[in-house]
């Protein structure tokens, strides 16, 4: 659905041009929720508006759905970017207008009659969860709801993608999970493309199929959440999972060390009981932590073992699922 192929971007200054973009490539498949990850500076909303067709990058290509839209003019061009809505960092609202009124805004625009109008604002205000403050104007709502808006206010002319530049920014953490849920609803409700960007890891945490760790304007790794997640040593573990701080004399009374990313039901909560058992070694959890990628439990954990048949008991765990990755200065043979 969303293609970018080796986009370079630059805005000029005093000194010398700013590369905003190096050469960066994603692929989007349709339907999927797609999370671009960096740092402030990294190119992130840059990225989002050239998708959104508001930039025009120095060089490359960005199709939507197999089209290279520089290549498109006129009628064309706008047939295609009234199919692409865009979820500001800080999107505006009409201060002097309803919810509803907010709501129905790009349908007025666009010569949608009333009764039409006032059904498909209905829906977008159900899906959003504001039916309740369909009267009520921006300035009574809170910083939440207000983003609520704002993304009913996207969702409203039915497109079919949707770029959500940092939708949680400024956001407190209970009202930002009602707008990822919000979000989730929409690609499972609508089946919208979504490309969304963010510094904050708990965002692709819960709401993200596929996820780009982009650094400096490059894009320094790519792919489903949970695959890269498979090598504790890519830069979405060491972005997304739980850090693990222990030291040497933690470690020290255990024969081996290493960290382990266990993903999935089956893996986290039987795999090292089952494998301290069979191979009578003691497995003990020394750090790390357990969260969720949406349904999903995955653990991050340090792991202490001691036992004559530890280098059997790993070799286990590594063939059962686990991901097992050395801790330099700490690790013992099987691990490395």
């Amino acid at each position: 659905m969303i293609t970018v192929e080796h986009l370079t971007k630059s805005f000029p200054s005093k000194a010398e041009p700013v590369l905003a973009l190096r050469d960066v490539s994603i692929d989007v498949s349709a339907g999927a929720l797609y999370g671009v990850v960096g740092p402030a500076g990294a190119g992130k909303s840059t990225l989002a508006r050239c998708v959104a067709l508001q930039e025009k990058p120095d060089r490359g290509t960005v199709r939507l759905d197999g089209l290279n839209v520089a290549a498109l003019d006129g009628r064309r061009l706008r047939e295609v970017r009234r199919k692409v809505a865009v979820l500001e960092a800080n999107p505006p609202l009409y201060a002097e207008r309803t919810v509803a009124g907010n709501v129905a805004a790009p349908l007025e625009q666009l010569g949608v009659d009333g009764p039409q109008r006032r059904r498909q604002v209905g829906r977008i205000l159900d899906l959003v969860g504001l039916t309740q403050r369909a009267g009520q104007r921006p300035a009574e709502l809170s910083e939440g709801q207000r983003r609520r808006v704002s993304l009913g206010r996207a969702l409203a002319v039915s497109p079919a993608v949707l770029l959500a530049d940092d939708p949680t920014a400024g956001v407190g953490p209970d009202e930002a999970g009602a707008v990822l849920t919000v979000l989730d609803r929409v690609r499972a409700e609508l089946g919208v493309t979504m490309l969304l960007t963010t510094q904050d890891g708990a965002v692709v945490r819960r709401i993200c199929d596929e996820v780009g760790m982009l650094q400096a304007g490059r894009l320094v790794e790519q792919g489903s959440v949970l695959d890269l997640l498979a090598d504790p040593g890519s830069h979405a573990a060491q972005a997304l999972l739980p850090s693990i701080e222990t030291s040497r004399a933690q470690a020290a009374v255990y024969d081996c060390t290493v960290d382990a990313v266990l993903i999935g039901f089956a893996s986290v909560g039987a795999l090292l009981p089952e494998a301290a058992s069979r191979f009578d070694v003691e497995v003990a959890t020394i750090g790390g932590g357990l969260t969720r990628f949406g349904d999903t439990p995955v653990a991050h954990f340090r792991l202490g073992l001691r036992g004559r048949r530890t280098d059997a008991a790993l070799a286990w765990i590594r063939d059962h699922g686990a991901h097992v990755r050395a801790v330099p200065t700490l690790s013992c043979p099987a691990a490395a």
